[in-house]
Formats: C-alpha cells, sequence, structure tokens
C-alpha cells in the first residue's frame, strides 16, 4: 500500500471516529450541554473543536509510525491497545452529551485514560515518536477527566 495513502487511511481513522461522534452529540452540544453548571476553568466551546482534531491527526500519525515498524507481539499490541482506546473515546461524547450520563462518562473517560497510559507504553516498544505524541493527548482527557467530574459535582 502506498504510504501517503496508509497514512491519510491513520488519519482518517480516528478523525472520522470524531466526526461521528460529533455529528451524534451535536444537538446535545447546543441545546443540554449549555444548561449545565460548569467550573470557572470550562474552555469555551469552540477550543474543543480544533484541540481534537490535532489530537486525532496526532492520533493517526502515530498509528501510521506504529504500523511502519516490523510485524511482532508488541506492535499487534499496540494496535489492540489504540482500538480500545479510540472505542472508550468515541463511546464518552455518545454517553455524556447524547444520554447525559454524566457519572456513567466519567468512568469511560477514567478508563480511556488508562488505556491511553497503556497504549503509549506499549507504543514506546514500538515507536518511540508514536508514544511521544501522544502526550497532548493524555494531558488534555487528563484535563477532560477533572472537567467531567466538576460537571458530576455541579449537577
Amino acid at each position: 500500500m502506498n504510504k501517503l495513502f496508509k497514512l491519510l487511511l491513520c488519519i482518517g481513522l480516528p478523525l472520522l471516529t470524531g466526526a461521528v461522534a460529533g455529528y451524534v452529540t451535536l444537538q446535545n452540544v447546543n441545546t443540554w450541554y449549555p444548561g449545565l453548571e460548569k467550573p470557572s476553568f470550562n474552555p469555551p466551546n469552540a477550543v474543543f473543536g480544533p484541540v481534537w482534531t490535532i489530537l486525532y491527526i496526532l492520533m493517526g500519525i502515530s498509528l501510521y509510525l506504529v504500523l511502519q515498524q516490523p510485524p511482532s507481539p508488541a506492535r499487534r499490541r499496540a494496535i489492540v491497545l489504540f482500538s480500545i482506546q479510540l472505542f472508550l473515546n468515541f463511546w464518552w461524547s455518545i454517553l455524556f452529551f447524547q444520554f447525559h450520563w454524566v457519572r456513567v462518562a466519567m468512568a469511560d473517560i477514567l478508563l480511556l485514560w488508562l488505556f491511553i497510559i497503556l497504549m503509549i507504553r506499549q507504543y514506546y516498544r514500538v515507536s518511540a515518536t508514536a508514544a511521544s505524541l501522544q502526550w497532548p493527548y493524555l494531558a488534555w482527557v487528563s484535563f477532560a477527566s477533572i472537567l467531567n467530574a466538576a460537571i458530576w459535582y455541579l449537577n
């Protein structure tokens, strides 16, 4: 497979995942979410889209770097962990915005945080560059976890 095409597919997968979750939850982002009590550190809504877009692109680049390595059990585990964290990432939006299950979303984001750490650890065994590209993602999900907990507490 052409390397550029493979890179575009790897980037497209998380971007598409985020776009589908965003599309499904858009109405509630605009109607339900504004009515919630939020902490003073809640960023403006305009921040979330660009941040997630950058993070999804970094996820895709990291996946590409992992896939460029020779097949191995370590690479296979890295791909499995990537898939699990992307699944949890997708479902957080649905649980929080679509179903309004803030507490369940809190459990999901904590699992997501754990699987991002596991993914980064496994990525280091395959590609240090791929792993390093995921630190901003972990930082943002750490912040989002605190935000989720504060919204749960305030509401």
